[in-house]
């Protein structure tokens, strides 16, 4: 685009467009697309495109809407050299920088201050983001692996399952029980082995590169295989146990064991399967002079260490740069969930499988919790009556 189309004039729909997805009126913008002429790539008189407005914004509806609509995710005369995947991650929207990896971006550009898009969210706190920049690879890099190669009879993985496999790999949340129900509910429980096989391949075949070697993501894709070892081995088990039985009966069972395995606490409510088994993935890993397995082992050998989890988190995710007061999913460590116990109040689940699959121990301290909450509620001073809230309730009782 020439560069004298950074100083046009805008017309009205276009404004109009840019305003809507100011105020984050998604309905409205959607509704002016339709009269829009000559397409989505313009930009407004500062070298925003409107998809950069969109991504700012965080508005995850509006990105997706556009990029159907063709728009040119390198369309870039911001004075700053933002890439609308940067404006993504300032947004703190995790959808919209999966969104945008997905179309192709480069997440490797940086602007007038050489930073990259992962950088400027880790500049403002935006983790997730940064763990969802840092952790991506490309669908089309996953390929090899639903192809024949040598002698092979079939691909580790199925073509079918290709995007599947994709977000299984590009998964940031490390939690087994999180890579558990991904494998369950991405289709891979029929071919575990497979998976297992391919992402070992994957931390070889990273860590046998000439230059851009990356560690990180090396050891995750072990530590994932590892996990899913760690699943195949209990349904080994679990089959053995229920030999006589037939497969439709028991079709499944073992995940639940398995998931109840990892959330069992001991008295001091921690995971000693969790804690147990990470460090044995560690112990195991192939390349031992790598430096995020020394700097791993270190910290798993120091006194007053954080769990094997929070510390292999740490390693392969980065350290978040303040305390962390995300609330997290008792059964999957999915950051902010937006279900809690009904009952006590005091733990938060992603959906009510978690809960489910979580019950066996929440019911031990569901009743204590609830009345912790009950006597921190009566301890609290009382305000001053709001005698507006009050009318309005005898209303409604009175209607």
């Amino acid at each position: 685009m020439p560069d004298e189309s950074k100083n046009s004039q805008l017309d009205e729909i276009q404004q109009q467009l840019i305003d809507r997805i100011a105020k984050n009126d998604t309905n409205g913008f959607k509704q002016l697309l339709g009269q829009l002429k000559g397409g989505v790539n313009f930009v407004d008189d500062s070298g925003m495109s409107i998809l950069a407005h969109a991504s700012f914004k965080g508005n995850r509806e509006a990105v997706q809407l556009l990029l159907d609509m063709g728009a040119d995710i390198n369309l870039n005369q911001h004075g700053a050299d933002y890439t609308p995947l940067h404006f993504g991650a300032l947004s703190g929207n995790t959808h919209v920088c999966r969104l945008l990896l997905d179309a192709g971006i480069n997440p490797n550009s940086i602007n007038s201050v050489s930073r990259t898009a992962s950088q400027m969210a880790a500049f403002v706190g935006n983790h997730a983001c940064v763990e969802t920049i840092n952790n991506y690879v490309t669908c089309k890099s996953l390929e090899y692996y639903t192809q024949v190669h040598g002698q092979q009879t079939e691909p580790h993985i199925p073509p079918a399952l290709l995007k599947p496999f994709h977000t299984f790999v590009t998964e940031i949340n490390l939690h087994p029980v999180r890579i558990t129900l991904n494998a369950q509910n991405l289709g891979f429980l029929k071919i575990l082995p497979n998976l297992r096989k391919a992402l070992v391949l994957m931390c070889e075949k990273e860590m046998q590169k000439t230059h851009d070697i990356n560690e990180l993501l090396a050891f995750k894709y072990h530590y994932q295989g590892w996990i899913v070892g760690e699943l195949i081995r209990c349904d080994e088990q679990f089959k053995a146990q229920h030999k006589d039985k037939s497969e439709d009966a028991t079709k499944n069972d073992f995940v639940e064991v398995f998931i109840k395995r990892v959330l069992k606490e001991n008295k001091l409510n921690q995971l000693d399967y969790v804690e147990f088994t990470v460090r044995e993935c560690v112990r195991e890993f192939p390349f031992r002079e790598c430096t995020v397995f020394r700097q791993i082992a270190t910290q798993l050998g120091s006194k007053d260490a954080a769990s094997a989890l929070v510390i292999l988190r740490n390693a392969i995710n980065g350290m978040r740069g303040f305390v962390d007061e995300n609330s997290y999913c008792s059964t999957c460590g999915q950051e902010k969930p937006d279900k809690k116990c009904s009952k006590c109040k005091a733990v938060q689940y992603c959906d009510r499988e978690c809960q489910r699959l979580h019950w066996f121990m929440h019911k031990k301290s569901c009743p204590r919790l609830l009345a912790a909450v009950l006597a921190g509620a009566q301890q609290q001073p009382k305000g001053p009556i709001d005698t507006s809230e009050l009318r309005e309730e005898l209303s409604k009782l009175s209607a």
